[in-house]
């Protein structure tokens, strides 16, 4: 398979009349300067890596549209998030992500890191498969076309308070499997996939008692490890009365920071808090349109990338599905917290759309054109309203996930057109959604 490309962004930068060839799932070759074959398909637009969304829940999806207008909080926006999840089981999981992960390929991601909780029945009973919700995601992502690491998350208490760790909710039992022994067991178990990578996540300080961390790291062993961290004020100040240290603190002491390891938020830190992850290479996953949504704050993104955290970005919560946007995002909050532009280069963004994400989800080598790459590429319309006048230098700060016009993952064509393989996604989103609301 041939694609020539007017303009591609490769590992050097922009590059021009672009000749890239596939085989078996990778590229084989990616040439600049060149001339068209007489078989190669033309990529209008600028050309992109594929985009890795290190940070998802699937089914927050469905909140989408319901649950953004009026007063309230993170822990507001919580409790209604606990009442859809009361609503799903493995086939509605399956419809609903299958759409999602959909959503996600149309907007350029071909890699998708899912933070996955949502393990058991209501009330804790396990399904007679333990992993069937996991199992309803690896099956949607496979359909949707797209590549998925499987953050099979630990969740074992329902808050932290002075006094410590605090009982799980009746909601909470469904992503609890009691310790860390068996929640691993069930990890073990996960079937393997050519589209799938099975890491592992530590929910929370609030969620996983201190005493459990070292043996979550060690089963972790081999491969990533992803953790919410310091994403509310509240969570910091838990923690210090619980343990005397800040979450990154209590992370760091207990062994989970390093190179293996990403924290997402990373929003509420103090400096020592910055310089321990920085130091350890920790990875930080921001999500901004999610941070804004809920009202978490802006996070010092900028001092993280400087103190040595190679920096991601998710659309968590999917209040928005558009990854060029949270690259945008980025910059443009970093901005507003310091008073000053150009606090990313155009390159640290497109690090932090493609090749860190990847690396974060365990995709080595991905997020790249280039030989021996995954065949993994975006093509992004120039010509649009939004992009029609801009420089392909800069497309980045003008195009939207309305803009992609062509997704190939592992060298299968999965949106073309603007248009996805499983046909119209927004017909097949709707009925998912409102079959669960309807349930309420």
């Amino acid at each position: 398979m041939s694609y020539f490309a007017e303009y591609a962004w490769l590992p050097g930068g922009l590059a021009r009349h672009v000749t890239i060839e596939i085989a078996e799932s990778h590229f084989s070759r990616v040439e600049s300067d060149t001339v068209a074959s007489a078989d190669a398909t033309s990529l209008a637009g600028l050309v992109l890596p594929g985009f890795a969304n290190v940070h998802s829940h699937a089914f927050h999806r469905a909140l989408r549209g319901r649950t953004q207008s009026g007063r309230g909080s993170f822990w507001t926006w919580r409790s209604q998030m606990y009442a859809l999840a009361e609503r799903l089981d493995p086939d509605s999981y399956l419809a609903l992500a299958r759409a999602t992960y959909a959503e996600m390929a149309l907007a350029g991601v071909t890699a998708v890191g899912e933070f996955h909780y949502l393990h058991h029945g209501q009330g804790g009973r396990p399904y007679a498969d333990p992993n069937a919700m996991g199992a309803a995601l690896v099956e949607a992502a496979r359909q949707a076309g797209v590549r998925l690491t499987l953050l099979d998350t630990c969740y074992l208490a329902g808050g932290l308070g002075g006094g410590g760790p605090e009982p799980l909710s009746k909601t909470q039992r469904r992503f609890s499997d009691g310790d860390v022994e068996h929640w691993a067991k069930r990890v073990d178990a996960i079937e393997a996939a050519p589209h799938l990578i099975v890491g592992a996540a530590v929910h929370s300080v609030r969620a996983v008692p201190r005493r459990a961390l070292a043996s979550i790291v060690e089963a972790a062993t081999g491969r990533p490890l992803h953790v919410h961290l310091s994403e509310q004020p509240a969570e910091n100040e838990a923690c210090l009365a619980a343990y005397g240290l800040t979450p990154s603190a209590l992370l760091d002491a207990e062994g989970v920071l390093g190179p293996a390891t990403t924290a997402v938020h990373a929003t509420h830190l103090r400096t020592e808090d910055v310089d321990l992850l920085g130091r350890s290479g920790t990875g930080v996953c921001i999500c901004p349109t999610t941070e804004r949504d809920l009202a978490d704050g802006i996070g010092p993104a900028r001092a993280l990338r400087d103190a040595g955290s190679p920096l991601s970005l998710g659309s968590d919560q999917h209040a928005v599905i558009d990854l060029l946007e949270e690259a945008r995002a980025l910059e443009m909050d970093d901005r507003l917290a310091s008073g000053e532009r150009g606090r990313f280069e155009t390159s640290e963004l497109l690090a932090a759309l493609t090749t860190a994400g990847h690396e974060q989800l365990g995709w080595h080598g991905g997020g790249r054109l280039a030989a021996g790459a995954p065949a993994d590429l975006v093509a992004v319309k120039l010509d649009s309203p939004r992009t029609a006048g801009t420089t392909p230098s800069e497309a980045l700060y003008a195009a939207t996930a309305a803009d992609v016009n062509t997704v190939v993952v592992g060298g299968r064509v999965v949106v073309s057109g603007g248009r996805h393989l499983l046909g119209d996604v927004g017909a097949q989103l709707g009925p998912a959604i409102d079959r669960l609301w309807d349930a309420l």
